[in-house]
């Protein structure tokens, strides 16, 4: 009830006039049955504008943290995400994914849509990462189809830690259902799952036209967040008092070194000639 509250008379006729969101391949979207609406992820924003411009109820899994907020900002976080249908996940992985995956199937054995992002997380950077096999095991154990989404322009509109977004025009590009029937009951091979994955992750490339790394980008985050550590103890470190004094010296200690070593060359170089 909240959901369609939000959607049609609360939130939803809002976002719409200010973000006035485009749609290609609305004729893509199944009037009825479940599917998986397989997306990319630029923005917090895309579990709101994707359901935003599908007509059906859509669900996600959206990550455990939302859900256990304290405080007053916590318990409205929590109350939003499930008012508009979201399922709590922990994606510390081991009997947690297993966990998701459970409550995944449950949405799909019910009909309905359930949204996902391959990717894991969000992309730290704009580009479109490898994607995590756990779209593909929830695609052949319900035995549904894969429906690629591209969300367009969703960084811009709010990039990761802008509390107040900005009014850029939204795009959501949905491509072709995608049809693995024909793994019917091989959803335990590693291989299999990798390829169906990858597959996705190539529909979505196309669509969205984004440059696309393989690799995780929780390994990519984890990256940048060292390379940030990093230039913050350099800098701390260049800082300190005396420590400007102290590479001097060093330096003018190297260039004295040099020096010498020429000299001695140039003074060996005669007794040389006239041997």
């Amino acid at each position: 009830m909240i959901y369609w509250v939000l959607k049609t008379v609360v939130l939803g006729p809002i976002l719409r006039l200010l973000f006035r969101p485009w749609v290609e391949g609305a004729e893509n979207i199944p009037e009825e049955g479940a599917a998986i609406f397989a997306s990319n992820h630029l923005s917090f924003s895309d579990s709101i504008f994707l359901p935003l411009v599908v007509p059906r109820r859509m669900t996600f899994l959206a990550k455990s943290d939302y859900f256990t907020g304290v405080g007053l900002k916590g318990r409205l976080t929590a109350a939003f995400f499930k008012g508009v249908g979201q399922l709590p996940i922990d994606r510390s992985g081991g009997r947690a994914s297993e966990a998701a995956l459970s409550s995944g199937l449950k949405v799909l054995r019910r009909g309905e849509l359930l949204g996902l992002y391959p990717e894991g997380t969000r992309s730290p950077d704009g580009r479109l990462y490898k994607g995590r096999t756990g779209v593909a095991r929830m695609a052949l154990e319900a035995g549904v189809p894969v429906i690629p989404v591209a969300m367009i322009d969703t960084d811009k509109a709010q990039p990761t830690g802008a509390k107040i977004p900005k009014l850029v025009r939204i795009g959501v590009r949905i491509g072709e259902p995608l049809d693995f029937s024909r793994y019917e009951g091989m959803e335990g091979d590693r291989f299999v799952l990798r390829s169906v994955t990858d597959e996705i992750m190539y529909a979505l490339m196309e669509l969205s036209g984004q440059e696309y790394v393989d690799m995780y980008a929780t390994a990519m985050k984890d990256r940048i967040a060292r390379e940030r550590k990093n230039r913050a103890k350099e800098a701390a470190e260049a800082a300190q008092p005396g420590r400007a004094a102290t590479e001097l010296e060093a330096a003018l200690d190297a260039e004295g070194l040099e020096e010498g070593s020429a000299g001695r060359r140039d003074d060996a170089g005669p007794e040389r000639r006239a041997s």
